[in-house]
């Protein structure tokens, strides 16, 4: 049989996607209500991180500990793939001693060919190219807090990074209308949106790209590894910052997200992030549920 992996949102189909966030919903409402779900006890989740991470491990260990299981955190000096060991070999070892496995790391190609060699289950953690499990967690807060997201405007201010990227693969997922603004020279990859060409658009300026969005969102000018280039994109996005003209320019019952960590006063502003449209919180808590979700599915499905 096929291993199910999930390593970006297009690995699910549009009625699996909803079926999973409804999921996801309901595992928070059981963990509210203190009801006890263990549907994977005994079992071990590997979580490899080449990239450090504070919610992607607590929301990951978490979960398997609520699902009665166990994870296990194995870092770059924990592992001989910190020492050079081919990542197909380190794959098919580990693979039989686990029974689904997360990787957090830095080129997308990496957790391809991890896949390729996994006799298990492998979640993408965040790659430089996606974070999906990022964007299950924010379609759950929005449809926590409006309903669905179907036919709604997404507005992303920032980098094409691996955010954006997957926010292009979630319009297409969810069949929702995205406008991404940027300034020229940091357009996401032409490979991932032109696939998306019939749902996403590019507008330079933020304000006119936030026009009656019911979404805002944004991310860091510089992502991990990107420290050295932190004064430049800092002059390249200084216009691009989610205020309060922006929120402004949005539909009034519009919401705000960011993936967190956020740096007040660069990409956004206190008074948004901290103001009563901003639902980051709700959504950085989603990465729990909506990683749970995702465990069983694939576990189900395998």
């Amino acid at each position: 049989m096929t291993v199910r992996h999930f390593l970006t949102l297009l690995d699910l189909d549009p009625a699996e996607a909803n079926q999973l966030i409804a999921r996801a919903i309901e595992l928070k409402r059981m963990h509210k209500a203190g009801e006890i779900y263990e549907p994977m006890k005994n079992q071990v989740l590997g979580m490899i991180f080449e990239k450090s991470s504070t919610r992607t491990r607590v929301s990951f260990e978490t979960g398997m500990a609520h699902f009665g299981g166990h994870a296990i955190f194995l870092s770059p000096r924990d592992t001989q793939l910190g020492r050079g060991e081919p990542i197909e070999d380190s794959a098919r070892v580990l693979s039989r001693m686990v029974d689904i496995i997360m990787i957090r790391t830095f080129e997308h190609e990496k957790i391809e060919l991890f896949a390729e060699n996994s006799q298990v289950p492998v979640i993408n953690a965040l790659t430089d190219s996606y974070h999906p499990c990022q964007l299950l967690a924010d379609v759950q807060a929005y449809v926590e807090h409006r309903g669905s997201i179907q036919g709604k405007t997404v507005t992303y201010i920032g980098d094409g990074n691996n955010m954006c990227h997957s926010y292009i693969n979630a319009a297409r997922l969810f069949n929702f209308k995205l406008r991404v603004a940027c300034p020229e020279g940091y357009e996401p990859e032409a490979g991932i949106l032109e696939p998306a060409a019939d749902r996403v658009e590019i507008i330079r300026d933020p304000v006119e790209a936030s026009k009656d969005a019911d979404v805002v969102v944004t991310d860091v000018w510089a992502s991990m590894g990107q420290e050295d280039e932190q004064d430049g994109r800092a002059e390249a996005f200084k216009i691009y910052q989610v205020n309060a003209d922006v929120m402004a320019a949005a539909a009034d019952d519009a919401v705000f997200m960011h993936c967190l960590p956020a740096h007040r006063g660069e990409e956004v502003t206190a008074e948004v992030i901290d103001g009563p449209q901003s639902i980051v919180w709700d959504e950085a808590e989603n990465r729990l549920h909506a990683q749970k979700a995702l465990l069983e599915f694939l576990m189900s499905k395998n």
